[in-house]
């Protein structure tokens, strides 16, 4: 049997015989274009994604159901401050791993190029992959540790983001404390089950969602990687946050000392319908409920004392510890899928975005591992200190939301160090220069008055 004709067997198989017809339809070159990419398709896969599209598995609404207990902001400061020796004492033993996740465009930014490139500092300019980097390499200094930051790209950027990090010389990270993985691409498809087409002699292609990292780390052998340099801890996060610490020691202390293998952060939601996925108790089991699978009288349900039920929205931050990811990356966690505007390219190679949904994607979600886990814990933060996406171009999360939310920030800190700042001052702190609002008491005293500071 040829190629030609196992790819034809492989169509007919997976209820994708249409494909058949129309290579049949294509100029010799074009033709051979769509037949090098089909037959890179897992087609047992294909067959199962297909399904899921027909039945049209959106994740229904769910009835009401216990939220998840959360360690509060509240707790003692003994307690804290504990978690934080915790922490630091595995920081120093160079037991924790940064994790970014980075497998986007920045397409909705109206940016050409990945997310992480976006230039979101307040004064300086820095893009958000020159902030978490340099998060890291403060606190490596700090810790007087060298941490490993790995980077986790798709088919779509990979070549984008590992130029971006040479032509700023890895933002002062060491060659060998940097590393790539690349996620696995799945193909879109239309309501019946048929694959995407965005141009005659393509299949519409996408990232296979933040879950698809388990994977990425295994295959690359990240993990491994880690295993040798005796990491046993990730801190996980998403790349669109610029507020987020890549390295929290009362994090890490929490999730070393109560024995998880996944940890979760979450904070109070700003309104009902913010759109956070929440944690839930059910049947004994946490996991995180999508707010798509809420419906508005449950996401507004309050307490007898008139407070939220659900208030506490995850915001995508991690601790995994390694073992748990190599486990999670040979099981088969579920697909989920997600009616989209999908772009299709005129002959010109020119992208068009439909106004309305034209097809469907598929993504696996990392917080899907979290029922498997042992001891999993969910631990709230101050949104101030820890959260700012940029996800949108103008309004909610947005860049000026983030840089907002970054100056208030570093106005708050040299406040509490003692220096006069204005109400709405222009101010940036590089991570350079100051990890927090303590660490930044100890290297200045007064600074003139100013309008405008940047603190590198």
């Amino acid at each position: 049997m040829t190629g030609h004709d196992a790819l034809l067997r492989d169509l007919e198989r997976a209820d994708q015989g249409q494909i058949s017809a129309h290579l049949d339809t294509l100029t010799d070159d074009a033709r051979a274009r769509l037949v090098r990419q089909l037959s890179t398709f897992d087609w047992q896969l294909v067959r199962e994604l297909a399904r899921l599209v027909k039945e049209q598995t959106l994740g229904p609404e769910i009835a009401e159901f216990k939220p998840a207990p959360v360690v509060p902001l509240s707790r003692p400061a003994e307690a804290v401050a504990e978690a934080r020796r915790t922490g630091e004492a595995a920081v120093r033993e160079g037991t924790v791993a940064a994790f970014v996740v980075a497998g986007g465009q920045g397409s909705r930014l109206r940016l050409d190029g990945p997310k992480g490139c976006y230039r979101i500092g307040p004064i300086s300019g820095k893009s958000i992959f020159q902030i978490h980097a340099e998060r890291v390499l403060a606190a490596g200094r700090r810790y007087g540790v060298e941490i490993p930051l790995y980077v986790m790209t798709s088919e779509t950027n990979d070549a984008r983001v590992r130029e971006f990090f040479g032509q700023n010389e890895l933002f002062g990270l060491p060659a060998q404390d940097v590393a790539f993985c690349t996620q696995r691409m799945l193909p879109a498809f239309d309501a019946e089950g048929r694959l995407f087409l965005d141009t005659p002699a393509h299949v519409f292609v996408s990232p296979d969602g933040h879950g698809g990292s388990y994977r990425a780390l295994q295959s690359s052998g990240a993990l491994d990687d880690m295993a040798r340099r005796g990491v046993r801890h990730i801190s996980y996060f998403q790349v669109d946050n610029p507020m987020v610490p890549a390295i929290d020691p009362v994090f890490i202390g929490e999730h070393v000392r109560t024995g998880s293998e996944m940890s979760s952060k979450v904070l109070k939601k700003r309104e009902p319908r913010e759109k956070l996925g929440v944690f839930a108790d059910i049947d004994g089991a946490l996991r995180v409920v999508e707010y798509s699978e809420m419906d508005d009288a449950l996401q507004r349900k309050t307490l007898p004392d008139g407070s939220l039920k659900y208030a506490f929205g995850s915001i995508a931050v991690h601790a995994i510890d390694i073992d748990f990811a190599r486990r999670m990356a040979s099981t088969d966690l579920p697909f989920h899928v997600a009616h989209k505007a999908i772009p299709v390219r005129g002959e010109g190679g020119e992208a068009a975005e439909p106004d309305e949904p034209n097809g469907f994607k598929l993504e696996r979600f990392v917080f899907d591992g979290i029922p498997h886990a042992r001891n999993p814990l969910v631990m709230e933060v101050r949104r101030e200190d820890e959260f700012a996406p940029v996800k949108n171009l103008d309004g909610d999360d947005s860049p000026a939301t983030a840089r907002a939310a970054m100056m208030a920030q570093h106005r708050r800190w040299l406040r509490q160090a003692g220096v006069d700042v204005p109400e709405r001052g222009v101010v940036e702190i590089s991570p350079l220069f100051a990890l927090d609002a303590e660490d930044l008491k100890g290297k200045v005293s007064q600074l003139p008055v100013s309008d405008k500071l940047y603190l590198e």
